[in-house]
């Protein structure tokens, strides 16, 4: 690894920036035979499948792979090498991908602390990328990988790739037609297993446990705050602190929030939202909601989040559904006349009886959603991705949305919270929670929930207005650690 002291580091990522802001416009548009070279950026699990799915397509090749973990690089570049009989380059420092010019595109598959900024320093060195989801750790810093994206003309396209599915389209099509009346509601749910046994529970205590040997906590840090680690397993269960994560809604939740805002016919950030619930029953080293509402108030539709992290009953295995579909990672939409229930695959048209229609829709749930990028570096046309980087700044900044109102949440009781609540959806919402919870055996009178206010969103700026603005708008942005700082200008 190269040792760039912090004085060198700040040089350089200026004068990158600079010469790119040259550079970019006239970067070339790549052939439709020719190799397009991607480097990788995370190569944890999910970077391991951007390994594999980009290898596996014709004409693109993975040359470079970067991560903080010496580990990771090691037995990825050797796994990829025994299936394409090429051996990657590795990296432990992501600048060195960014200044090499035979690279054409950056995929990454970090943590979120990392999402923006990794896709700012891509688009200034005039590479293409392709950066999981959620597209940020925080609204401001999304909106910065969007302008990012537009100054250097650059295809950045987000992974959420149920954009790239069959059947959601076509439902939704056939429903704004009207064929079901008009639009009532629209749910999108996360119920999926994070408790004892699973990648749910956060082991540790107050006390810091020892970083990995082979993991470089500095680079691994980069913008967040270097906290002593407090829990024992460094990789994956980030997602559920703060600091580096951002709860079910950023991780899992983000793919159906987007199917969610996609159903209503992609709108901007919603006018006002509210979140509440908690991290029940599991008592570990965790910070964020492993059960947890959010409603978006979108007029005349309302977009309604449902979170759970805890099994149909304690000790099950199993998880909840939606009603009789048995939809759990999904989006519901309730029309006058029936509903619209799918996963990734699609689903059924039920009546309101919730008896099953013969009415469909399928698809193979994304599965063409990394050709899809590729084809679009290939034309250089945005209007080609199925994913673009504003889309998903928008569907993470939703997330986002709803983990602040929860961060500003007064513990309450069932009652005290059901006294908050003035809509009939969200009431439905909180009503099914709570029982969901006491099936789990959960002492809803020493567990109290979480209740966040409604806060007022100016769509327009991407700030807070109104009550609580202050405290809120504190969370639009984080502090970032010198030298991995996002700048107001990009």
């Amino acid at each position: 690894m190269s040792k760039l002291s912090r004085r060198d580091f700040m040089k350089s990522t200026m004068a990158a920036g600079a010469a790119m802001a040259l550079l970019s416009p006239n970067s070339r548009v790549l052939g439709a035979n020719e190799r397009i070279r991607v480097a990788v950026i995370g190569t944890g699990g999910q970077g391991w499948g951007h390994m594999r799915y980009f290898s596996d397509i014709e004409g693109v090749e993975v040359v470079a792979i970067c991560d903080a973990d010496r580990a990771h690089i090691e037995d990825r570049a050797k796994r990829l090498e025994e299936i394409t009989g090429k051996r990657p380059k590795t990296y432990l420092e992501m600048r060195e991908i960014f200044d090499n010019k035979n690279i054409d595109a950056i995929t990454s598959a970090t943590p979120n602390h990392w999402h923006s900024l990794i896709t700012i320093w891509a688009c200034q060195a005039g590479k293409d990328v392709y950066m999981e989801k959620p597209v940020s750790h925080n609204i401001w810093e999304g909106r910065k990988s969007v302008q990012a994206a537009r100054k250097y003309d650059r295809i950045v396209a987000t992974g959420t790739q149920k954009r790239s599915s069959e059947a959601h389209p076509a439902a939704y099509e056939w429903m704004r037609q009207g064929n079901l009346g008009a639009i009532k509601w629209v749910r999108s749910l996360c119920y999926k297993k994070r408790y004892e046994g699973t990648n749910g529970i956060v082991n540790g205590t107050n006390g810091p446990n020892p970083v990995p040997e082979t993991v470089d906590y500095n680079q691994w840090c980069g913008p967040a705050e270097m906290e002593p680690l407090r829990r024992q397993q460094l990789h994956y269960k980030w997602h559920w602190v703060w600091n580096t994560g951002n709860g079910d809604l950023g991780n899992q939740g983000i793919h159906e929030m987007d199917l969610g805002r996609w159903a209503l016919g992609d709108p901007k950030l919603a006018p006002r939202v509210m979140s509440f619930g908690g991290r029940f029953r599991v008592n570990d080293a965790g910070e964020t909601a492993n059960t947890q509402i959010v409603f978006f108030d979108y007029k005349p539709v309302p977009l309604i989040f449902e979170v759970r992290g805890l099994p149909r009953k304690k000790g099950d295995t199993a998880m909840d559904g939606w009603r009789r579909t048995g939809t759990n990672i999904g989006v519901v939409v309730q029309c006058e006349n029936g509903y619209w229930a799918a996963g990734d695959g699609g689903g059924y048209v039920w009546d309101n009886n919730d008896k099953r229609t013969d009415k469909r829709f399928t698809g193979g749930g994304g599965g063409g959603h990394h050709q899809n990028f590729i084809d679009a570096v290939r034309s250089h046309k945005v209007s080609d991705l199925n994913a673009d980087i504003e889309k998903g700044h928008f569907s993470s900044a939703l997330c986002h949305m709803g983990n602040i109102s929860y961060r500003l949440g007064k513990k309450m009781s069932v009652r005290e919270a059901r006294s908050c609540i003035d809509n009939e959806y969200v009431m439905d919402s909180f009503n099914r929670m709570v029982e969901h919870l006491r099936v789990n055996e959960v002492d809803l009178e020493k567990e109290l929930i979480t209740m966040g206010p409604m806060l007022t969103m100016d769509t327009r700026k991407e700030k807070f207005i109104g009550e609580y603005s202050d405290m809120a708008n504190m969370y639009v942005k984080r502090n970032y650690r010198e030298p991995f700082v996002i700048r107001n200008r990009v």
